[in-house]
């Protein structure tokens, strides 16, 4: 099992930068994609970006490319969200994700098996 934790979410003004991180439990947290996807209130869950097990691959939606960056610490079981130039569409709750089974990058949230538990991003204009 893998026990996912973000944290780093809360309020900014439009404009401004929040980062927000990823603990997970497990000794092979080193082998999985890690992805972020961001669901918004009556939207559906949203693909934001993910970044492969070695960190140097990363793969972004078109709506966040040039302003997010996805990072990670193997050494600290730990994944990173930078956002930058945020703007209030990109309110919403954010939840990290673990694929155990593949190398490849995913952008279907059906590929990942462990959830964190989310973390509201509110950004105010």
């Amino acid at each position: 099992q893998v026990q996912l934790v973000e944290s780093g979410g809360g309020l900014v003004q439009a404009g401004g930068s929040l980062r927000l991180s990823c603990a997970a439990s497990g000794r092979t947290f080193s082998s999985y994609v890690m992805g972020w996807f961001r669901q918004a209130p009556g939207k559906e869950r949203e693909f934001v970006g993910a970044i492969n097990w070695s960190g140097g691959r990363t793969y972004y939606a078109d709506s966040v490319k040039g302003r997010f960056i996805i990072s990670r610490d193997n050494a600290k079981n730990t994944a990173y969200l930078q956002m930058n130039s945020l703007n209030p569409e990109d309110t919403a709750v954010y939840y990290c994700a673990a694929d155990s089974s593949s190398v490849k990058i995913s952008a279907y949230y059906n590929a990942y098996d462990y959830w964190g538990q989310g973390t509201q991003v509110t950004v105010s204009s």
